[in-house]
């Protein structure tokens, strides 16, 4: 793990990319401030084995700004200066654009961009005036290589990805690592989500030929990225693939995704 600090703050922590991301720092004696939406799974994470830091869990929607200041708030004053936010909360419905209820599709850019927005505003400037300290925000490659009946995910993400890459070059030489990855489909249960509802076939052809990339993999290939210098990170080939047919062959891509959804 390329951290040594003493706290970090993890949202979504309850399940996936997030609760394994906060089970990597408590093992390692780190004190981890935990946010979720989901407080009965996001009460597990103390019986998990190993857990030697500290564990403070906090029901939270991201979608709240003053929720989530509040809870900063609390966290510094309890565990101490945050040294390293992954802010990994996110929703994940599937269905064709004009079968969305607007108020879902808008629910989706509340969570997923606005969300980072307000950890952003809550968490960095903190971390900036003291000059040091990793912010990692989980966008997805899903914003670059867009998915019919994920439209709204993908349009949230393609915000999240922009959001970010322009923070981390505005606040270049500051002593904070900001650091925007974006994997491919992972095996977590925010899948489950799409899956559950009328997400993309390709999503379940993958599931079904076991594509998806291994959560252990994606923080691995995140930190080796941190520790090279990296902004942006594409963890996993399948991403790099993606983003690189996005930019040189967008046409070509749009015939395998639609091919796949035949």
């Amino acid at each position: 793990m390329a951290f040594a600090g003493k706290t970090a703050l993890v949202t979504g922590a309850a399940s996936g990319l997030g609760r394994l991301a906060a089970l990597r720092f408590l093992a390692a004696g780190v004190a981890v401030a935990a946010l979720d939406r989901d407080e009965q799974n996001l009460a597990t994470l103390a019986e998990a084995p190993n857990v030697r830091g500290k564990l403070r869990t906090f029901p939270c929607d991201v979608s709240d700004f003053e929720r989530v200041r509040a809870i900063v708030d609390e966290v510094e004053a309890t565990l101490g200066p945050i040294d390293r936010v992954v802010h990994a909360a996110g929703i994940m419905p599937g269905a064709p654009l004009l079968d969305h209820d607007p108020e879902r599709t808008k629910q989706i850019m509340r969570v997923n961009y606005e969300g980072t927005v307000n950890v952003t505003h809550a968490t960095l400037p903190r971390m900036l005036s003291r000059g040091r300290g990793d912010f990692i925000v989980f966008g997805s490659v899903a914003g670059e290589a867009l998915t019919p009946k994920l439209g709204a995910y993908c349009a949230s993400k393609a915000a999240v990805n922009a959001y970010v890459e322009v923070l981390a070059h505005e606040n270049r030489g500051k002593g904070v690592r900001i650091h925007l990855a974006c994997p491919p489909m992972v095996d977590t249960p925010l899948l489950q989500q799409s899956l559950g509802t009328s997400g993309p076939k390709s999503l379940h052809t993958a599931v079904e030929r076991k594509m998806l990339a291994k959560p252990d993999q994606v923080l691995d290939a995140i930190e080796a990225a941190i520790e090279r210098g990296q902004t942006v990170s594409h963890p996993i080939a399948m991403a790099k693939w993606l983003h690189a047919m996005r930019r040189i062959a967008p046409g070509v891509l749009w015939r395998i995704i639609e091919g796949a959804e035949r």
